[in-house]
């Protein structure tokens, strides 16, 4: 091989490394914001129904508004985040299923829809507490740590769809 050929195969090898790298920096960063469109569209919006629940309970649901409100954000936010990672092919067959099936569960909850506000009964207003319970249990609770610990949230995710009973 001659010194040109030498040269010209140093820096071919040289480029492809740095392709190489570009497209691992890419992939983690887009994991990293796959991962935190799940954190700050659904574990955080739960731990903040939790604490609007308990606000709710303090103050004899004055406003149960708030809790139908931020559930429909949840559920809003599990629809974004799923399918963000669906389409993009980032998110496992296995966790897009504990997502659907938090989905389901937690539509089972009165929730606002476009134009139109819930109205929560005594019986609604038992299941919603209950369903604070369930997600104090899980970890999603207030004056709790939360961690942005993937497989920490599915665990968690999965937990609270299992303790959810579908009708």
């Amino acid at each position: 091989m001659s010194k040109k050929q030498k040269n010209i195969f140093v820096i071919s090898v040289l480029v492809n490394v740095f392709l190489v790298v570009c497209l691992v920096i890419g992939y983690l960063r887009i994991s990293s914001a796959h991962k935190e469109l799940f954190y700050s569209e659904v574990q955080y919006k739960l731990v903040e129904l939790d604490g609007l629940i308990e606000h709710q309970k303090k103050n004899d649901w004055s406003e149960p508004k708030l809790v139908t409100t931020q559930l429909s954000d949840v559920l809003n936010g599990i629809d974004a985040a799923t399918n963000n990672g669906k389409h993009s092919g980032w998110l496992s067959k296995d966790d897009q299923m504990v997502m659907e099936h938090l989905d389901m569960a937690l539509r089972q909850y009165p929730h606002d829809e476009l134009y139109k506000f819930s109205v929560l009964t005594k019986s609604n207003k038992d299941e919603f507490e209950e369903l604070q319970l369930k997600l104090k249990k899980v970890g999603f609770g207030m004056n709790m740590t939360i961690s942005n610990d993937w497989k920490s949230f599915i665990t968690k995710s999965e937990k609270l769809s299992s303790l959810i009973e579908v009708k």
